[in-house]
């Protein structure tokens, strides 16, 4: 009797979880302190890290719709990975990838959607 088993790879275990979380952490903190250097850092933050549970890549959501911090951002990677090499004691340093997160921008259109309502029915909004 043959079981059939789905292969999941984006399969969460409570291990990556609190890699991701961790890294998360560090990475705000280096990016608050790398925002004093480059003005492009300000005003962004990391609202999530998804790592692979090989720990050899990592995708590191971040809230901002100005491409030029996603350029920032992947000028600093090599820096970003070295503060986690420093203060995260792992087997081996993920490989950095940044993307704005799917959920700003999802937020944004809804946000814009509303406003164009209003703008037609030229209703005040609840408050």
């Amino acid at each position: 009797m043959e079981r059939s088993r789905k292969k999941n790879p984006q399969r969460n275990y409570p291990r990556t979880l609190r890699v991701n979380a961790l890294l998360q952490e560090v990475l705000a903190e280096a990016l608050e302190r790398l925002s004093d250097h480059d003005e492009r850092l300000l005003m962004t933050t990391i609202t999530g890290v998804s790592c692979d549970p090989d720990l050899r890549h990592a995708l590191v959501f971040f809230s901002s719709l100005d491409e030029e911090k996603s350029d920032a951002l992947e000028e600093h990677r090599r820096a970003l990975q070295s503060k986690i090499a420093t203060q995260v004691h792992l087997k081996r340093v993920p490989a950095l990838k940044f993307m704005v997160d799917p959920a700003i921008v999802a937020g944004n259109r809804v946000e814009e959607a509303l406003k164009r309502v209003h703008d037609l029915t030229g209703e005040e909004p609840d408050s």
